[in-house]
């Protein structure tokens, strides 16, 4: 089963507690145990698991990879926007999550963020579910 998810992200960078809405995912495919892969096909944007219990976390998140990728560092890549596109490399565009009796198996504080640092844009997440011990269900890529 694949889902595709749809964000407003509200600045320019922020990061966006999406647990809900992926766990919402898994509910609504009625997987008990298995995997959830999660992908975000953006290339100024990306995925990351941290805590969710305290927003300043998220904050401190893009404060830190500002303080090392600053904007006055002679970037060569005409739309202005090459500090955006190194940190959705470092943060990554991926991550798998197990699913165990329908939920989501994260840590206590653990949140599922999507990263942006070029917006505020619309943003697409896939959410991809297998069943553990089967194979993939239903899978189709959106054209």
């Amino acid at each position: 089963m694949m889902e595709e998810l749809v964000f407003e992200t509200p600045a320019k960078e922020a990061l966006v507690d999406i647990t809900d809405a992926v766990q919402e995912a898994v509910r609504c495919s009625g997987i008990h145990d298995g995997l959830c892969f999660i992908f975000c096909p953006h290339t100024t944007a990306g995925l990351t698991i941290n805590e969710s219990a305290d927003p300043a976390v998220g904050r401190d998140i893009v404060r830190g990879l500002d303080r090392i990728l600053g904007d006055g560092a002679g970037w060569e890549h005409a739309e202005g926007n090459s500090p955006a596109h190194i940190k959705a490399s470092l943060i990554g565009s991926s991550l798998t999550v197990g699913v165990t009796g329908g939920q989501l198996a994260l840590g206590t504080w653990q949140g599922i963020f999507l990263c942006e640092f070029d917006g505020p844009r619309r943003r697409r997440v896939w959410v991809r579910l297998l069943i553990a011990g089967k194979e993939e269900l239903g899978l189709s890529l959106p054209h």
